[in-house]
């Protein structure tokens, strides 16, 4: 009987093993994840659940009775720290090891850290972890001096988070603006300006240089009153076991787009997996819940052996105070020339279009609902629009 290993009890773990159990596969299933907690979706950690408004259990992938019931080997507070691909077999952190007929690597990434004067201490906070996530809402007490370093995603939603339970905030970040490496400065602004009316005060072109009690000093030589230093300088793939396995690694493990690795039966998804997307035309490695949430089971289906071409508009939502958004494609600054506007970006419910040479390379609807799957067949299309019908918005979005 075969057994499939997956190395990261994670959401795009936890899919896979579900998708091999509805594909059929009866073999043999080890899940392994290094957290003690059952595999979890991470987005509440910096929304719902950070605000309090989701309760812990909410946004497990399963139940955990279901790895029982599906047979699925579940193994938490376990990390694999070996593959030796001359046996097939991992070794894990219990001294144990088990062979391999197909292994996918779903080890996600670990927040990058910041070192400087004072950067050890307990009052300098990350988040990754559901744990990492309660110690901020313990953090979050009214009148509490809040300083984030990074105006990333991670880095907003934790102020507005912040904001919500009446801490005093503000976010330094080293480039000009905020979310300028995600979004560009046209639509960059427009969060800051978002994050401006609910009272979080900016130091662009200012990182986090020391922290002392009660202090940060930014490497401007600001000194900014700081109860907590929160750090969302984003992620870094964990690649590891991956490199010191010989696998090709560079900015994640390389795979192709059916997400095979250069190991022969080894597969990786979600956050670690830099993968060639044939829409795209090129490697993406993307940090986002619908990565891990798609990825994960088309791992799986191609660890089965099925034909498999992951090629899926990268997508990615956020929630801060009153502003829903969500975004499809990747709008980084010099993959296109122009931004097209349907509505008034100032009324709070608009929709954005990032267009290089006339076609749509990316879009996001703010506070506009049930249209992303529109903009997700406008970028599929590759076919260049008049910006004339693209921003009028008495042309249904189905009819461009």
């Amino acid at each position: 009987m075969p057994t499939f290993v997956i190395a990261g009890a994670s959401l795009a773990g936890a899919k896979a093993a579900e998708t091999l159990r509805d594909e059929g596969f009866d073999g043999q299933i080890v899940l392994i994840g290094a957290e003690p907690d059952l595999p979890y979706e991470r987005p509440p950690l910096s929304k719902g659940y950070l605000l309090g408004n989701d309760e812990r259990d909410s946004f497990t992938v399963h139940p955990a009775d279901w790895y029982a019931e599906h047979d699925v080997d579940l193994r938490l507070g376990t990390t694999v720290t070996g593959i030796d691909r001359v046996t097939s077999a991992v070794a894990l952190s219990d001294g144990s090891t088990v062979p391999y007929d197909k292994l996918l690597l779903t080890t996600g990434a670990s927040p990058r850290r910041l070192e400087f004067p004072g950067s050890d201490r307990d009052e300098v906070l990350y988040l990754r972890t559901v744990e990492d996530s309660d110690r901020l809402r313990a953090a979050f007490q009214p009148g509490t001096r809040v300083v984030v370093a990074g105006a990333g995603w991670i880095g907003l939603e934790t102020a507005a988070a912040a904001r919500g339970a009446d801490c005093s905030v503000t976010v330094l970040e080293p480039q000009s603006g905020a979310l300028q490496e995600q979004l560009g400065p046209e639509l960059g602004a427009v969060f800051a300006a978002l994050h401006r009316a609910h009272g979080v005060e900016f130091r662009f072109g200012e990182r986090a240089a020391e922290f002392r009690p009660g202090l940060v000093i930014t490497s401007a030589g600001a000194e900014v009153p700081a109860d907590i230093l929160v750090v969302g300088i984003g992620a870094a793939p964990n690649v590891q076991l991956a490199q010191a396995a010989g696998l090709d690694v560079d900015n994640g493990v390389l795979t192709d787009e059916s997400l095979r690795t250069s190991g022969e039966n080894i597969f990786a998804a979600g956050d670690v997996a830099n993968s060639f997307n044939p829409l795209l035309g090129r490697r993406v490695r993307v940090e986002h819940w619908a990565n891990a949430l798609g990825g994960g089971p088309a791992a799986a289906k191609s660890m089965l052996g099925q034909p498999v071409v992951y090629d899926p508009v990268p997508y990615f939502y956020s929630d801060q105070y009153d502003l829903g958004m969500e975004c499809a494609g990747l709008p980084t600054p010099g993959s296109y020339d122009q931004v097209a506007y349907r509505g008034d970006p100032a009324s709070g419910e608009f929709i954005a279009f990032w267009l290089s040479a006339g076609r749509v390379i990316a879009g996001m609807n703010v506070n506009v609902w049930d249209v992303n799957d529109d903009i997700q067949s406008l970028i599929r299309s590759a076919r260049p629009i008049d910006p004339t019908r693209l921003t009028t918005p008495e042309i249904p979005l189905p009819d461009l």
